[in-house]
């Protein structure tokens, strides 16, 4: 009996501010895997090896996490005055599909530094030292990004003293700036306004801030479905009603803002829309042991991610927090003491994280400018990946 050889892959794994994932050049993918379908999702769940009942990921390289179940395929630009085109599939755990439908802004930060080393961004534009300014278009969601990936004697910097909560060790700072993040094709707020009801059955009525932002993210108050917001991972993960709630609460809150027409699609889209929930500062323990103090943060949040509580906070949510706490009367915005602001600190599972952003309202209806936060990037492994050559 034979067998099908493995196939080899160029790849490089990559750790993006709290998430590592696999890299391709889309050039470097077998050819049936060079367009969208399924020869690309196989390919892709194959590598990263879901989907896996036993939710290890043993046989691939995924980590068995929201954070670490990622892929991103960089290609040439498809747009003027941009460096690379950037594509971003999270990739189920457990069950068969690779869901297009977001960004990933962790891995954001490593995109800029392996366009630098992939030959995408040309040679005259990289200082011997300094910062080189890459411009990346996003394309699940059609937005500009921007990174500022530093340069020593003329190569990416990936190591330095910046130190990012969620992430053991220090590297070299990336900042990341998301132009224009609000949904280009909708309002930021799908429902017109800054707070809804949104009813949830076996929930009730909650009050929710539903944007569009980064990522689609419903936002509820800790309190209202019975936390405090200092909750770490098990308190939320090991409680399988609370995960029934959550979905629940993210599958009507996709309904409301337009993103599906049922709630039965929401099992097939679970990238988007994300759910978190916030309250006041108060004083917690992060899941490192590090003390985090009230006075130190201006609004706590926890955010899930792929149906679990996040170890930290995905950037794109980030962004959705940010942009949130810049308009007055949204449910993030009352948490953090209500007012204008062009920045926030929030406190997360992992520690805390400051992220600015600008908003305005232009004919009545709310609008971002931008966010920015800053991040690291490291590549942890690079050559190739092998898959079954039958497996795509």
């Amino acid at each position: 009996m034979s067998h099908p050889a493995q196939v080899r892959v160029p790849a490089t794994y990559m750790r993006g501010g709290t998430s590592k994932g696999v890299f391709f050049r889309l050039q470097d993918l077998p050819e049936a895997a060079r367009v969208p379908g399924e020869a690309r999702d196989k390919l892709l769940l194959r590598v990263i090896g879901s989907p896996d009942p036993y939710q290890k990921q043993t046989d691939g390289m995924g980590g068995a996490t929201s954070s670490t179940s990622k892929t991103v395929i960089l290609a040439e630009p498809t747009q003027p005055d941009h460096d690379v085109d950037y594509l971003f599939g999270q990739v189920s755990i457990d069950k068969p599909f690779v869901d297009w439908s977001g960004n990933c802004g962790n891995l954001t930060a490593a995109v800029g530094a392996f366009a630098i080393n992939g030959g995408f961004v040309s040679q005259d534009r990289i200082p011997e030292n300094g910062f080189c300014t890459v411009r990346i278009w996003q394309a699940n969601i059609r937005k500009t990004i921007v990174a500022q990936i530093p340069i020593t004697n003329g190569e990416v910097q990936e190591t330095g003293d910046f130190e990012l909560d969620g992430v053991t060790f220090p590297a070299a700072e990336v900042q990341v700036e998301f132009m224009d993040p609000a949904d280009g094709d909708g309002a930021m707020f799908p429902t017109g306004n800054v707070v809804d009801d949104l009813e949830v059955p076996g929930v009730g009525t909650l009050r929710a801030t539903m944007i569009n932002a980064g990522i689609p993210t419903i936002f509820v108050n800790a309190e209202d479905i019975g936390y405090t917001g200092t909750e770490l991972q098990d308190a939320i993960n090991s409680d399988p009603k609370a995960l029934a709630m959550f979905e629940t609460i993210r599958s009507h809150g996709a309904v409301k803002m337009g993103l599906i027409g049922h709630v039965d699609e929401a099992a097939s889209r679970q990238h988007t829309p994300k759910v978190a929930f916030v309250a006041a500062p108060v004083n917690y323990v992060a899941s490192s042991g590090k003390q985090i103090n009230a006075d130190d943060i201006d609004v706590l949040v926890r955010a899930l991610s792929m149906g679990k509580l996040h170890h930290a906070m995905m950037g794109t949510a980030a962004v959705a927090i940010a942009t949130a706490s810049a308009v007055p009367g949204t449910l993030v915005n009352l948490a953090a003491g209500g007012g204008d602001r062009t920045d926030v600190t929030f406190g997360h599972p992992s520690g805390t994280l400051r992220v600015g952003a600008e908003a305005s309202q232009v004919n009545g209806q709310w609008t971002a400018t931008k966010a920015i936060m800053s991040r690291s990037a490291r590549i942890l492994m690079e050559g190739w990946v092998r898959v079954p050559g039958d497996s795509f």
